[in-house]
């Protein structure tokens, strides 16, 4: 028997019809590329969304075409990116710090027929203009007074794309499961897969991501999505907060400390969300000119571990609450968040410090557990660690056009419908989980691994240290060791000394660094995470003192 409810189709475009509705004169505010902060409202990203979605149509893009958008944060972007999956085309978001020859790789496979994009970033495809003949017309995100002289061919200025057509204009019906965004990985080997969301388990996730155990906006909330939105749908907040009805502040192209603390300030934003490097930066400049942040009072930080030194200025010094958050482009992205259980913002600091810097349990919709090599479930007793392996209706099943398959099929899953997130991680009796590794980059020490992240983040709360990596480096007796690579912080004279002795007590005897080394910089991924892959091959003749 079936139940006799209305088949109301989980699509996207409901979202924006709902937050105009209903919360019409709500502000999104954007620092524009141009320069000036612009302020619009629910009512009109709508009504131009719309207007988007008509122009489309008439330059011929229909049902599963791909469009590319390589932009900020910002409200033109929003309305494109509602205007695209508004007629069931699909929206295609480049992450510009990728490689030019990955940017080609990716617009040619994703075979996109035209391209949003912000002044920023126009130089980047002039460049390759000659290797993306798939695309047919360039739409600069920006008006007739500000469009550049460009080499680029069919260029157009977003105001007069939107310019010529009203806003008369009714979605375009399809199923729920039709494709609505697409997003490649930015991995460190090979070429990036493309990861291609349904409206289905975008709105689903954004339910999950919205829950009061996650991000929790409210309509009197006012949220800055700092981390991208070619970052996997900016972590469901371009979804999440039109569906509440929160404020939204779009940073634009300016994520310094001092640009990012300017608009925390000054529009009073409640919850906002970034990847550790900019929450690095805020807090230097913070700290450097005794500022403080009456208004903020929750941080989603993922994309890396957040050091646990971290955890503690925001939450003691700032009294901001930190969500630490772990995920990947294939989950949607969201799989884990740091929130408490009962009971446990009575304990001991140093107890709540050891449970938040775990990356969080479960929410919603997202199933996990560990295996060993064989494929096992290992024990949740937060000692253990293991391959991390997930399910559920915001996990990709197969990367676009089939790459990347198992047992000679399209399906990246295992014969029960897991997908291995390729890290290694344990989970405790609670259901925290805490990544310590991606299987690549464990170190294998006599047999047993040893945390690099663990490492890391204990080494980036010495005093003089900005950026902390370790690596595995190659020892005659144990196989590997560690060695720990430190960016000091300016006029800093923090030395090898230093930071060993301030590790001592911390991690295990046999997890200590064999050797410590100084460079300017450590190499970052496209989504600001440490590439070890660069580190090992600039480190590849080092050896070992004790070796």
């Amino acid at each position: 028997m079936l139940g006799s409810m209305q088949d109301w189709p989980l699509v996207v475009p409901s979202i924006l019809d709902h937050a105009a509705r209903f919360h019409g004169e709500r502000e999104m505010v954007t620092r524009s590329v141009e320069g000036p902060v612009v302020r619009t409202n629910y009512a009109q990203v709508h009504s131009r969304a719309r207007k988007v979605a008509k122009a489309l149509t008439r330059h011929g893009i229909k049902l599963g075409d791909r469009i590319g958008t390589l932009a900020w944060n910002t409200a033109r972007h929003m309305e494109a990116w509602y205007g695209i999956m508004g007629i069931g085309a699909v929206c295609h978001t480049i992450n510009p710090r990728l490689f030019p020859e990955q940017i080609v790789y990716i617009i040619n496979h994703a075979e996109d027929r035209m391209m949003f994009v912000d002044l920023t970033f126009v130089p980047i495809l002039e460049k390759i203009a000659k290797q993306i003949d798939v695309v047919e017309t360039f739409v600069v995100l920006t008006d007739k007074a500000h469009l550049p002289q460009t080499s680029l061919r069919n260029v157009v200025a977003f105001e007069d794309f939107v310019g010529d057509v009203d806003d008369d204009f009714k979605w375009v019906k399809f199923d729920e499961n039709t494709a609505a965004g697409l997003c490649y990985t930015s991995g460190t080997t090979g070429n990036p897969k493309g990861v291609l969301y349904s409206h289905r388990s975008n709105v689903l996730h954004a339910m999950a991501v919205n829950t009061s155990d996650c991000i929790g906006a409210r309509s009197v909330d006012t949220l800055m999505p700092v981390v991208p939105m070619f970052h996997a749908n900016a972590w469901a907040t371009t979804f999440a907060c039109p569906m509440t009805g929160s404020k939204m502040v779009m940073p634009g192209a300016k994520l310094d400390g001092p640009s990012v603390y300017e608009l925390l300030d000054t529009e009073k934003v409640t919850i906002t969300a970034a990847v550790p490097t900019v929450w690095q930066m805020l807090l230097s400049h913070m700290e450097a000119n005794d500022l403080k942040l009456p208004h903020l009072r929750k941080v989603m930080i993922g994309g890396s571990a957040c050091p646990p030194s971290m955890i503690e200025t925001f939450e003691k010094k700032y009294d901001v609450e930190v969500m630490h958050a772990w995920g990947m482009t294939e989950m949607s992205p969201v799989g884990t968040i740091g929130s408490y259980k009962a009971d446990m913002e009575n304990l001991p600091w140093p107890e709540q410090l050891k449970i938040k810097s775990k990356q969080g349990r479960a929410m919603f919709s997202v199933e996990m557990k560990i295996t060993d090599d064989d494929g096992k479930d290992l024990p949740h007793d937060g000692k253990i660690f293991g391959h991390l392996i997930v399910r559920g209706p915001g996990v990709a099943r197969a990367y676009f056009k089939g790459e990347g398959g198992r047992y000679g099929t399209d399906s990246i899953l295992d014969k029960d419908g897991w997908f291995d997130t390729g890290d290694i991680a344990t989970l405790d009796e609670l259901g925290f989980m805490q990544i310590t590794d991606r299987a690549k980059d464990v170190i294998k020490s006599g047999g047993e691994w040893i945390s690099s992240i663990d490492v890391e983040n204990i080494a980036v709360g010495c005093p003089g240290v900005a950026q902390a990596a370790v690596i595995g480096v190659a020892h005659p007796k144990w196989d590997e060791r560690p060695l720990l690579i430190i960016v000091r912080k300016p006029d800093a004279k923090v030395t090898k000394a230093d930071v060993l002795k301030y590790l001592e007590g911390k991690i295990a005897k046999w997890w200590m660094p064999d050797d410590v080394q100084f460079v300017n910089e450590i190499p970052l991924t496209a989504t600001g995470k440490i590439q070890k892959v660069a580190l090992r091959q600039q480190f590849k003749d080092y050896k070992l003192p004790a070796a």
